[in-house]
């Protein structure tokens, strides 16, 4: 048996419930983990929300760390005993133990603890895509200035700090000056509290009215139009979440207006659809945190029963760095 937090309909966080399941033995390509610690993340509301729908009723959750119980037939790379942790579809990481497809679920290196492991393979991996994967026209080299909003929270914190590990200068966003200090502290070579100032004319301001390469955005509606305006000619829009809600449909023709610009949305699991892509995704993530050029901020942690407020106070914005749920 295992606790989970399970949802009958979408909605609220009241929707969350928390219930005893009955965990299996694992299939052909399955492994059966019993965890140690789960993170939190925005797509986890938006599942909740139905902005991106389930078969109700459902479990939630999309990373966590622990230890593999048992595994099915034709798992070569884990067994029974092996630290480990994942970002991984389909949801259902929000419980103490369950049985799930192996495929991106990677050995955890000693050097590495559960709380930090579940706390950055999602938002990790995002990053690791984002600046590895995810690239204007040409590349980046050391010295070229991007824009990364929502910079103080747990993809944004990661972000900044492996940005400077590879000689980029961030420009990070944020709703606060605390925010705004922690993203600068984290290695942001510049920050803009998008509540005090106009985001695009001091990004107009510090690239001398050249605009940068290329904007990452999760922030989705809120920011979009003034991100477009920050580009330099043929600079790359690389959208990967809606935290203030989807982004309304355009006209095509205004990014050839905008100076030839590319836009494109991005999502994790398209990236780590095969194993050995996932594998070697997460070795460089490993190696970032492991010789300590990115720091993990695990600054809330809730007990699994708690999971509401988790989600109450990631909407309402009260959370910085990474949040994770203890079982």
């Amino acid at each position: 048996m295992s606790k989970a937090i399970h949802f009958n309909k979408p909605g609220g966080p009241e929707e969350l419930h928390l219930v005893d399941v009955t965990v299996g033995e694992p299939g052909a390509g399955e492994i059966r983990i019993r965890h140690k610690a789960v993170g939190l993340n925005f797509i986890d509301v938006y599942h909740r929300t139905g902005l991106y729908p389930l078969e109700m009723p459902h479990g939630l959750g999309m990373e966590a760390s622990g230890v593999v119980e048992a595994v099915g037939a034709g798992v070569t790379h884990l067994k029974a005993g092996d630290r480990a942790a994942y970002a991984s579809a389909p949801p259902g990481s929000y419980c103490e133990a369950r049985v799930m497809p192996a495929k991106n679920v990677c050995k955890l290196p000693d050097n590495i603890d559960f709380d930090t492991g579940a706390a950055m393979m999602l938002k990790g991996l995002t990053v690791q895509y984002l600046l590895k994967r995810t690239l204007p026209q040409g590349g980046l080299q050391a010295g070229d200035l991007i824009l990364f909003h929502a910079a103080a929270g747990g993809v944004g914190l990661i972000a900044c700090q492996w940005a400077k590990a590879l000689g980029y200068q961030l420009i990070g966003t944020a709703g606060s000056d605390e925010k705004c200090a922690l993203a600068k502290a984290n290695g942001a070579a510049h920050v803009i509290n998008y509540a005090k100032e106009d985001f695009e004319a001091r990004v107009k301001d510090i690239t001398g009215g050249k605009g940068v390469k290329v904007v990452y955005d999760s922030v989705g509606k809120d920011t979009w139009d003034k991100s477009l305006n920050c580009l330099s000619p043929f600079g790359l829009m690389a959208s990967f979440g809606n935290a203030s809600g989807p982004v309304a449909s355009f006209a095509p023709g205004i990014l050839g207006a905008k100076g030839s610009i590319y836009v494109t949305r991005q999502t994790l699991f398209t990236h780590i659809a095969t194993r050995e892509v996932n594998q070697h995704m997460a070795e460089d993530l490993f190696e970032v945190v492991g010789n300590g050029q990115v720091k993990i901020h695990i600054d809330q942690r809730y007990p699994l029963a708690e999971v509401a407020q988790a989600h109450r106070d990631l909407e309402a914005r009260k959370t910085t760095g990474c949040t994770i749920l203890t079982v």
